[in-house]
């Protein structure tokens, strides 16, 4: 986990909000695919990795963000 710490947070929150809301002029690809996890019929591969590419830099963000806490528990 120490690569996440080598990134910077706003390049992170940047990803997280394009990946989040893209496409900009429908309906975005994230609330798509989890309305689809949802309802049970997220099983197409491709439908798979799109939620996987659009939920990536999130993770990473909250990963980074709960390393950074755990590191400040640790000093305190």
């Amino acid at each position: 986990m120490k690569f996440l710490n080598k990134i910077p947070y706003l390049p992170l929150i940047a990803a997280t909000v394009l990946l989040g809301l893209a496409p900009f002029g429908s309906e975005p690809h994230l609330a798509e695919k989890l309305r689809m996890l949802a309802g049970g019929t997220l099983s197409r591969s491709i439908d798979i990795f799109d939620l996987l590419f659009h939920l990536a830099p999130a993770l990473a963000l909250l990963l980074k963000w709960l390393g950074a806490r755990k590191g400040n528990a640790a000093k305190a």
